[in-house]
């Protein structure tokens, strides 16, 4: 049976486009800068070919074939000048490049969604090592990108050189994941390619001109990766004058209001009391930071709506593993307020968008999942894409640390 076409059509402003399975809310998105376009993959859909934007053909053909097959190559060149819009059946398969672009595309995903929480029970990923693979599947896909995206994966190779030590280790080890040979390989290639050196680099590349003898010793990959951050959660309350409450309830936890690492991602993270104190109000509000959350220098703020009105602003400050903040109310003494409390930073927040609840379940659903496969054995030829190395390390330290 013949693959279903897909519609390429171009826009006013010359953005030829190539349909692709849809997408919810910006953190169901894996997106990807190539050259040329931009790529989209539903994170809660199945894999396969993206979405494309592109808005310089003439760049984009040297990737197109490669992705979605010559014969979306030729109509997407033919339409771009002009063609009436086309519909290519496409019988071949994802190609190895599609592939590796769509994995490159979830561990950017991963990197800036992945919904870290204590209250959840989903384990941070450690960041080096995302960002070691990531640095590998960058050189993997270069020929989907402009020499600014391939800087991109020296630049992630530089920064989180500090992986390579216990990934030298895990590969010793008596099972290590089938995949993390050839990583190990590309990140050579990487460092070779870029002229870059150091001693981490050099035992690299010692470690894979040497005989693959695996040890016997086991591997406690809790201890291999392990964070230099603890989390635990802030005892009590933020202290407030004796007053009368008056309403509580949880406020709306929207990623998309701030950057990763500011607020664990569990829904109830944000809670919020509303006092009375003689005839005035007061609202306290109270956010469960991230492991990652800065100490300093950067507030969040509470945006508090009572009854629908205008938002008034809560600035918040990091106190021990919470934010915390306070301000007084303009409310009635005789009425019980409806209020709404969501969390943002200021100068990032792109505004409140619809009420994602039922997504952002979705991609804890997802991460589970993902991390019980990861917990798996990843010695066999199984079939199925495989986990993160992250997402390995992860799986292991879940019942130490959660």
């Amino acid at each position: 049976m013949p693959a279903r076409g897909r519609a390429i059509t171009r826009a006013d402003d010359g953005t030829v486009r190539i349909a692709g399975p849809s997408a919810g809310p910006a953190f169901t998105r894996a997106v990807l800068d190539v050259a040329g376009a931009v790529l989209t993959w539903p994170v809660l859909g199945p894999t396969g070919l993206p979405t494309a934007e592109i808005h310089d053909v003439g760049q984009a053909q040297q990737w197109l074939w490669a992705v979605y097959g010559e014969r979306t190559a030729a109509a997407v060149d033919a339409v771009a000048s002009g063609t009436p819009a086309v519909e290519p059946a496409l019988s071949e398969p994802p190609t190895a490049l599609a592939g590796a672009a769509a994995r490159l595309a979830l561990g950017h995903w991963a990197a800036r969604w992945w919904p870290t929480s204590h209250l959840d029970g989903i384990p941070a990923l450690e960041p080096n090592l995302l960002g070691v693979e990531l640095a590998a599947l960058t050189h993997e896909c270069q020929q989907l990108l402009d020499e600014a995206g391939q800087l991109e994966g020296v630049e992630l190779l530089e920064e989180h050189l500090a992986a390579l030590d216990p990934l030298i280790r895990w590969r010793q080890s008596t099972a290590p994941p089938r995949q993390l040979g050839r990583v190990l390989r590309l990140i050579d290639d990487v460092a070779e390619t870029a002229e870059l050196d150091g001693e981490a680099l050099r035992r690299l590349r010692s470690a894979l001109e040497r005989d693959h003898r695996p040890t016997t010793t086991p591997l406690d990959l809790a201890e291999l990766f392990v964070r230099q951050q603890e989390f635990a959660l802030a005892a009590g309350s933020l202290q407030t004058a004796v007053g009368r409450v008056i309403a509580r309830g949880s406020g709306t936890n929207d990623w998309c209001r701030y950057p990763p690492g500011f607020v664990d991602a569990a829904e109830n993270a944000v809670s919020w009391t509303a006092y009375a104190l003689g005839a005035g109000r007061r609202i306290d509000v109270e956010v469960v930071a991230d492991i990652a959350a800065p100490v300093g220098g950067v507030r969040l703020a509470a945006e508090v709506h009572v009854d629908g009105g205008s938002p008034h602003r809560v600035p918040l400050a990091r106190r021990d593993d919470v934010w915390t903040g306070r301000a007084d109310l303009d409310i009635p003494a005789s009425t019980t307020p409806g209020i709404e409390v969501g969390i943002l930073l200021p100068g990032f927040d792109p505004g409140p968008g619809a009420d994602d609840r039922s997504a952002r379940e979705a991609v804890r659903a997802l991460t589970r999942h993902r991390l019980g496969v990861a917990a798996a054995p990843h010695d066999s030829e199984a079939a199925g894409p495989d986990p993160f190395l992250a997402e390995i390390a992860a799986a292991a330290a879940m019942e130490e640390d959660f």
